[in-house]
């Protein structure tokens, strides 16, 4: 029989969450440019078969969530997949886990603030996109250090308005397809099927479609991470789960379906938003500006939360002693317990970016997105090996936690690393994405590396034991 895992800690942050704030975030959490902008890029290559790869993906990050839920609803915990990870697996994974994905997040936030700045510039071409990517950070890192509750209160608005954006999409696109829209003529299944048929590119368009739109479901994770902060983590985080996934699947593939069947596929492309050119399509005027506001919101939205995610995870990293220990200080008082040095560090290099904005303004953005694109299947692919070791020592020594459970317990499990690893292999092959393998494989390594290093050490101050 396994010893029984120590018992968690008990949470030292606010719990200023609600159950409204955990559902906007899983719906809204992963809403952002990967879709609005990103899906032209899919459809490109995979033509109506990237309903497919939109399908595919979305199965993969479904079954990494469940996953994930499976554990946080147990074992609620401010590191989430990072905490699983250490009990799991031990401390190397959980180290590795978390600089990993706080390296992710990081990068993430300053990328989507340099996209979020070149939309505000095409507004304002006065003030120049360094200057825009500075008052974001501030403001941004303002909110966080106030209290979580503004954290909840900026992201149930901005996922609200995301949410309703493609509601309205799918309704529009819905009765253009069918011509019920003034001055339009039924579309039909003739851009679904023709123009080469659904599958134009065969499966490798559908695979290559895969390659491009996987890490638009990236930024789930950070479901988990804010259960840590409501009154009841286990129950909010396993509520949270079900329907997000369920509907965020639903909301991307609902709108790939309307795109291509509105539209010829060959009337994509990458860089340009597919949903305005069905927008402008049937006669929506100012489309184009409409869409800019969605974007520039879901940009916004995404850095914030990933400021929340990337905080809350060093927090947890320095609790471990895998961090500073100074990053520890919590705040007091009216706004709540707020680790106030973890934002500080995880928006650093936000602030960064500024100066890189300054100096290397056209080429930053597509710099720092292949330097961190692959980290998270490494993250995902560590979330499956955690759920392996802890489902059946749960199962043993505390069933009543498992709430929610990974279904077809561990052949899904075991299919989904082996996708992963698929993906990964894929990547390589792919002259577009080899470089975010490279650089992310790189990132990973040196990561490992160091938690080994720290691993040999404590051994060999210990003994060995």
């Amino acid at each position: 029989m396994h010893d029984a895992p120590p018992p968690m800690p008990s949470e030292p942050l606010s719990h200023g969450l609600r159950q409204r704030h955990l559902t906007m975030l899983g719906l809204g959490g992963v809403i952002g440019a990967g879709l609005f902008v990103g899906s032209g890029a899919g459809i490109a290559v995979a033509g109506p078969g990237i309903v497919l790869s939109y399908l595919v993906a979305g199965a993969l990050a479904m079954l990494v969530m469940r996953m994930l839920g499976e554990m946080s609803a147990a074992m609620p915990a401010s590191g989430s997949f990072s905490v699983h990870a250490e009990r799991a697996l031990g401390r190397w994974a959980g180290f590795s886990a978390g600089w990993l994905y706080w390296f992710l997040l990081v990068v993430v936030l300053a990328v989507e603030a340099t996209a979020a700045a070149q939309i505000a510039h095409g507004w304002v071409p006065a003030v120049e996109p360094w200057a825009w990517v500075l008052l974001f950070m501030v403001v941004f890192t303002v909110a966080n250090l106030t209290s979580v509750k503004n954290f909840g209160e900026f992201e149930f608005w901005f996922a609200t308005l995301k949410v309703v954006a493609i509601l309205a999409f799918l309704v529009l696109g819905t009765l253009a397809v069918f011509g019920l829209l003034p001055d339009t003529d039924p579309v039909g299944l003739t851009h679904l099927t023709g123009d080469g048929g659904f599958l134009p590119n065969g499966w490798d368009g559908v695979v290559s479609g895969v390659l491009t739109v996987v890490f638009a479901f990236g930024g789930l994770e950070v479901v988990t991470i804010a259960a840590a902060e409501t009154a009841d983590p286990a129950r909010a985080v396993a509520r949270a789960v079900r329907s997000a996934v369920v509907r965020i699947l639903f909301f991307y593939v609902g709108s790939m379906l309307v795109i291509v069947t509105v539209l010829p596929w060959t009337a994509q492309q990458a860089g340009l938003s597919p949903y305005v050119k069905v927008l402008d399509a049937i006669g929506v005027p100012s489309a184009g500006q409409i869409m800019n506001v969605v974007i520039f919101v879901a940009l916004l939205s995404a850095l914030n939360a990933n400021l929340y995610g990337s905080s809350r995870m060093i927090f947890s990293l320095a609790e471990r002693g895998e961090a500073p220990r100074g990053l520890l200080k919590v705040s007091a008082g009216g706004g709540g317990r707020v680790p106030r040095r973890a934002v500080l560090a995880s928006v650093a290099f936000g602030f960064v970016s500024v100066l890189l904005n300054l100096r290397w303004p056209d080429t930053i953005f597509l710099s720092m997105l292949n330097s961190v694109g692959a980290v998270l299947l490494f993250v995902w692919a560590l979330i499956a090996l955690s759920q392996l070791r802890l489902r059946a020592r749960l199962e043993q020594e505390a069933p009543e936690a498992l709430a929610l459970r990974m279904w077809c317990f561990p052949y899904l499990t075991w299919v989904t690393l082996a996708a992963l690893f698929g993906v990964l292999l894929l990547m390589l092959t792919d002259d577009a994405a080899r470089p975010q393998v490279l650089w992310s494989a790189g990132a990973t390594v040196l990561v490992l590396l160091v938690a080994g290093a720290r691993e040999w050490r404590v051994r060999r101050a210990t003994g060995g034991r």
